[in-house]
């Protein structure tokens, strides 16, 4: 494939426009108090951070300060000042999780480890966008080319790292991101966003008006990047092109909310070599990666006297995948929630709900690899109750579970106990201890290599779900009005990881659970608002992982690739005002080096300029790995260069 634009050159002016642009910048300190939307640059001072209403912990809303879990908040304005492209690059904001690109299309992501294996891609991290869940039936994880969204709509994005099984469900073992959008009344008038990087381009638009009771948005948007290299400056075939469009409309009435959102998808991209899947043979004759896709998710609310609400919740998901010369794949999801939150009575305040989810799921088998069967229809049904107890003023008690029936393990059990205490206003501690799961999924059981006998890899039947007990204990607190902190150490004891067997007569390897495994880390994170002006941020995680085999198997290669993940990160953002028109960010990542495949450590340096140089026109410089290009995950032979990138962005609102 073609460079969208020239190579050393755009990338060495793209540079110089931004050294330029940083000389431009004259420190002026900013008037007093935050600025909100459709004055000049906006951002909340520590104690509005604080109070940040986030309802992925309890499933109501509540203050950040007095969620008893390890959760951070990628705000809009964090978005927005990062200068951030994807919501790959928006989650390196957070500091506790771990990204990791090996392509431009592909993206392993997690919280506390386990961030994928030599049998198994990452898949113990939950996402949701607007409560719909975007997790493939095909491996239990996200495949990160799909969910998509105008970043520009995004109003906060909670990263919780630890379990959320009680809450959520399987599948959010060590984290769950839940991506809020604006309601739409946030988002009237008109948005225009053009950007070009020396290595792609984006557009993007927003229409948002009244109508009877309400308020709508419409939007679009598409982009499109050049390949990328390797560490020999051998170019890949892993050029992306993707367009987008949705519609949203909110409604209030009285005590009921109602919302829909609607969107869908269309992209291409090339696919390196060994290919999605490394099957046998399969490198040969690899073509363009097709998918598109269609969703549609209706909410409702109603408010109850007291301090209670009722919501209900389905959404419709298709999407499509043709992966040459492997296997295409197509999967419609349906899935309906209830949920009630009852009025506090007396020191209780409960919560209760159910889901079902139905999804038909087809794969066109090709001879490199079968699914077996290739059509499978499958249901998840759940329940779960969660009381929230207030023992003392100061001290809180959370017990909750949730009962949830698989097609593949039938019926797991998702307990927590979550303790908190608010030893003064600014400062709080909290414990918790927590059962969670990820269950099969059609990739553990019904995958065949090649795709028909005699067969390398022959599924796994026998497959149990893999669990994990949870301990944590963190501490979250303020130190006056200048300085945020938190704090959490955590245990993790996993049992039944997947494992490669071989069959007792020697002639296959099949799927099983004969590893098991401890992780233990500390992960902490900080403001200081030096100035009215300036703040800066940190943030940092340790990790140790052991795991080993049970026995019965001698997968080895599950044992050395399964702690996949850096020892430690560690991050520090600084952004200043300079002025009432101009902005400066500068961040810098430090991840450590990844086992076995080996990737060496690596720093990164980015930074952003910003320039509201007329009203609602606002002209960004943006430099991402600006200190060289680095690599992240994969095996040397086709391992990509995350590279060094420069561009300018340009948004105008009315």
């Amino acid at each position: 494939m073609n460079q969208m634009v020239p190579g050393t050159h755009c990338r060495t002016s793209g540079v110089a426009l931004l050294v330029a642009a940083l000389l431009l910048a004259q420190p002026v300190h900013a008037d007093e108090g935050a600025r909100r939307p459709g004055g000049e640059f906006v951002d909340l001072s520590i104690e509005e951070l604080a109070n940040i209403d986030v309802t992925s912990v309890s499933r109501r809303p509540e203050r950040l300060q007095d969620a008893p879990a390890s959760v951070f908040v990628i705000t809009a304005e964090d978005i927005r000042r990062s200068g951030a492209r994807t919501l790959v690059d928006a989650l390196n904001l957070a500091p506790n999780v771990q990204v990791a690109r090996s392509s431009n299309t592909n993206a392993f992501i997690s919280a506390r480890g386990m961030n994928g294996t030599s049998n198994s891609p990452a898949n113990k991290l939950l996402v949701m966008i607007d409560g719909r869940s975007v997790y493939s039936p095909l491996f239990s994880g996200t495949f990160w080319d799909e969910p998509d969204v105008m970043l520009e709509d995004v109003e906060r994005i909670e990263v919780i790292s630890g379990p959320g099984g009680t809450l959520w469900g399987v599948n959010a073992v060590n984290g769950v991101i839940n991506i809020t959008t604006r309601h739409a009344r946030d988002t009237q008038g008109d948005l225009l966003v053009l950007r070009a990087d020396d290595d792609g381009v984006q557009a993007a638009f927003r229409h948002g008006a009244e109508m009877d009771g309400g308020h709508w948005r419409a939007y679009g948007k598409a982009f499109r990047l050049a390949h990328s290299d390797l560490a020999s400056g051998q170019p890949i075939d892993d050029d992306w092109t993707q367009g987008q469009v949705g519609w949203r409309g909110d409604w209030e009435r009285g005590s009921e909310r109602f919302s829909v959102n609607a969107n869908a998808w269309r992209g291409r991209e090339g696919q390196p070599v060994p290919g999605v899947i490394a099957a046998p043979g399969a490198s040969t004759g690899l073509d363009d990666i097709r998918l598109h896709g269609a969703n549609v998710t209706g909410h409702w609310e109603h408010l109850i006297d007291g301090g209670g609400s009722v919501t209900a919740q389905a959404y419709y998901d298709t999407r499509y995948r043709r992966v040459p010369p492997t296997f295409a794949d197509r999967v419609d999801i349906l899935d309906v929630q209830l949920q009630h939150a009852l009025a506090p009575v007396g020191r209780h305040r409960v919560v209760w709900g159910g889901e079902y989810r139905y999804n038909w799921d087809r794969v066109d088998n090709s001879r490199f690899v079968a699914f077996l069967p290739a059509s499978d229809r499958q249901a998840w049904a759940s329940l779960f109750a969660q009381d929230e107890m207030a023992l003392r003023d100061d001290l809180r008690a959370t017990i909750g579970a949730r009962w949830e029936r698989n097609p593949y393990t039938g019926a797991e059990f998702l307990p927590t106990v979550r303790l908190s205490w608010r030893a003064t206003p600014a400062h709080a501690f909290w414990a918790a201890v927590s059962r969670t799961v990820r269950a099969p999924s059609r990739l553990d059981v019904d995958a065949y290599v090649p795709g028909a006998p005699p067969y390398l890899l022959a599924g796994g039947r026998q497959v149990r779900s893999e669990t994990a007990r949870v301990f944590e204990l963190g501490y979250r607190g303020q130190a006056g009005q200048r300085v945020s902190y938190s704090v959490t150490a955590y245990r993790n004891l996993y049992d039944h990881l997947r494992t490669q067997d071989i069959t007792p007569d020697g002639r296959a390897i099949v799927f099983g659970n004969l590893m098991a495994g401890q992780t233990r880390g500390i992960e902490a994170w900080g403001n200081v608002q030096v100035s009215e002006s300036w703040r800066i941020a940190a943030g940092a995680t340790l990790l140790h992982e052991v795991f080993s085999l049970k026995p019965g198997s001698g997968d080895l290669g599950s044992v050395m690739t399964t702690g996949r993940d850096p020892a430690y990160t560690a991050q520090l953002r600084s952004s200043h005002a300079l002025g009432e028109k101009r902005e400066l960010e500068l961040a810098v990542r430090r991840n450590g080096a990844l086992g076995f495949p080996y990737v060496p450590a690596y720093t990164a340096i980015d930074a952003r300029f910003g320039w509201r140089f007329a009203p609602g026109m606002e002209l960004s410089v943006i430099g991402t790995n600006l200190n060289g290009s680095h690599a992240e995950y994969g095996v040397v032979p086709v391992r990509t260069e995350v590279p060094r990138t420069v561009g300018v962005k340009l948004t105008w609102q009315r």
